[in-house]
């Protein structure tokens, strides 16, 4: 018997997600994957001055802001032709390492554990087997016996107090989690001390980029950090040793805890390692530069179509012609004027809303394809390049990761099961582990840089006459981010963002092919409609981040918070 279920909204992501499912025998056989707010940044930026278009896209999430920030400024440095000096670059990636890496621990400790942890198990548990059992993954000092006593003691306070917070609603007890109470303890004292760590995280994106969310020190041309080490108030040699003190703390918790955690859930749930795999055609591009002309990146990108990792093509450039002429967007499905698909400096927006239909339109959010094709975006997709390609601090946590896993489940694990809902889980804690390590070498390369006599920040930009065209790319945490913009006479006269919750979150397009949201979830196994807990952990493993994917409220006072099953 076919059973329709509607998950509305989707929760622990940022944005209003709907998932409508039909069901037949405990296996998912289709999926419609629904944005309900509509974004108008577009619309907003027509006619303003490009050097002002960073300032206000990365308002379009309050998640997501450096990201959005950092693409619109290469955009427009794009359009000019326009590189920037050495110091801004590597101030920019030092902002955007700090920002992925508070993104990836919150992602999977805060959005996504509750998924596999049950926390009620945690009063049964035995704080010192807890303890050598975290003992045996890593050397993490928060692992003790009397660490854990003390989080087993505090969840007891909260349960005595009836202060349950964010833990009083939860699939507690339901049959898909299984983890023994020990592990349970171990993951909510991690949970707990992850907390103080994305802080920290974002402290380093706050020191250089003046505030967060929405950091101030970006400019067309470089950034507005003025180094003086003889100034309280400038970038000094105090505050890059701030940065540097709070960058070793969050790498050690990446790689002593983080890393071991997802390792050690996918091995205790290896049949997770099987569902969820969806498009298998992945996206990337490179970043971190490592010089002022972007010719060398410490993160790769590349093309993989239908999970043939042998034949991956690289993206080396920020100006990759083929990325360029590659990317389109279809609104065949979307609630949008029209049935077109064009690639994004030739699109509109010319919102058309009208009922949910599963056979027609039903999202806000469009379908981008790339070479025709929808693929999947997000770390998974750099990992799985980087494998193919070589990348020697991608494969050695690749490794590392795909042997711990296997250790725990008692089996040998290679790197195709990786194509999968904890797959992505895994390949979002490796990206972290090779980030927080680039991010210690590119402190490394700006403070060498500065202790040369070189205090240049900015190249004053110059708009010619006539219209230019440029686009911005930037690997984010949800996975390939681009800007796009048309420049008339100095003005803004189109500007699109195509955005990872994008390429995941997009409904099916002319062709009716569904996107990475809707084919993940098809095979899926569903165990009880009314607690539809494994759709959640699949959709939960891509990050959704639907205020980028669209962007306004529903201010129509509905009904948004129903979970439904018919």
């Amino acid at each position: 018997m076919t059973q329709r279920i509607t998950i509305d909204p989707v929760t622990r992501i940022e944005g209003h997600l709907r998932i409508d499912l039909e069901v037949d025998g405990g296996v998912v056989r289709k999926a419609w994957s629904s944005g309900t707010m509509w974004r108008g940044i577009e619309l907003i930026l027509k006619g303003r001055d490009p050097r002002d278009a960073w300032v206000f896209t990365q308002r379009i999430c309050g998640v997501c802001t450096t990201v959005h920030a950092i693409a619109s400024v290469r955009a427009v440095e794009n359009a000019l032709g326009l590189a920037i000096p050495t110091n801004a670059q590597l101030i920019r990636n030092l902002i955007v390492a700090a920002h992925a890496l508070h993104d990836h621990v919150v992602h999977f400790y805060h959005l996504s554990a509750l998924d596999w942890v049950d926390v009620t198990k945690v009063l049964g548990a035995d704080p010192a087997a807890a303890s050598k059992l975290g003992e045996s993954l890593s050397e993490w000092p928060g692992n003790s016996t009397r660490a854990l006593a003390a989080v087993k003691e505090r969840v007891a306070g909260f349960v005595k107090a009836g202060q349950l917070g964010i833990f009083t609603n939860g699939y507690w007890g339901h049959p898909a989690m299984r983890l023994s109470p020990e592990v349970n303890l171990l993951a909510v004292a991690h949970y707990l001390q992850a907390l103080d760590v994305q802080r920290k995280a974002n402290q380093a994106v706050a020191i250089l980029g003046g505030k967060t969310p929405n950091i101030q020190n970006l400019a067309v041309g470089g950034v507005a950090n003025a180094i003086d080490l003889d100034s309280a108030s400038a970038l000094n040699m105090e505050k890059l040793y701030q940065v540097k003190e709070i960058l070793d703390e969050v790498a050690a918790f990446v790689h002593q805890v983080y890393v071991p955690d997802v390792c050690a859930i996918a091995g205790m749930y290896p049949e997770w390692l099987r569902h969820g795999a969806g498009v298998t055609s992945y996206l990337a591009v490179p970043d971190l530069p490592t010089d002022a002309a972007a010719t060398a990146f410490d993160l790769p990108g590349g093309v993989i179509v239908d999970g043939d990792l042998a034949k991956a093509r690289p993206i080396s450039s920020f100006a990759d012609p083929t990325f360029r002429d590659g990317v389109t967007e279809s609104i065949a499905r979307a609630f949008y004027q029209g049935d077109w698909t064009r690639g994004p400096f030739a699109e509109e927006t010319v919102p058309k809303v009208g009922p949910w239909d599963p056979d027609g339109k039903y999202s806000w959010v469009k379908a981008p394809r790339f070479e025709g094709r929808p693929m999947q975006v997000g770390p998974l997709a750099q990992v799985l390049v980087g494998y193919a390609t070589g990348h020697a601090r991608i494969r050695a946590w690749a490794d590392r990761c795909l042997a711990l896993a296997g250790a725990v489940a008692k089996t040998t694990l290679s790197p195709a099961v990786l194509h999968s809902t904890l797959g992505r889980h895994a390949a979002r804690a490796i990206r972290a582990a090779v980030i927080a390590e680039a991010a210690q070498k590119h402190w490394k390369l700006l403070a060498e840089n500065i202790g040369k006599g070189d205090t240049k920040v900015f190249n004053a930009p110059t708009f010619p006459k006539g219209e230019i065209r440029g686009f911005g790319v930037h690997e984010a945490p949800r996975g390939t981010l681009s800007h796009w913009v048309v420049i008339r006479d100095g003005k803004i006269e189109n500007y699109q963002a195509v955005v990872p919750s994008t390429w995941n979150a997009g409904p099916r397009d002319a062709q009716d092919r569904p996107g990475p949201y809707e084919a993940s979830l098809v095979g899926n196994p569903v165990a009880d409609p009314k607690l539809p807990l494994e759709a959640l952990r699949t959709i939960h493993s891509f990050d959704p981040c639907l205020a980028c994917a669209v962007h306004t409220v529903d201010a129509e006072g509905r009904e948004l918070a129903t979970v439904r099953a018919a």
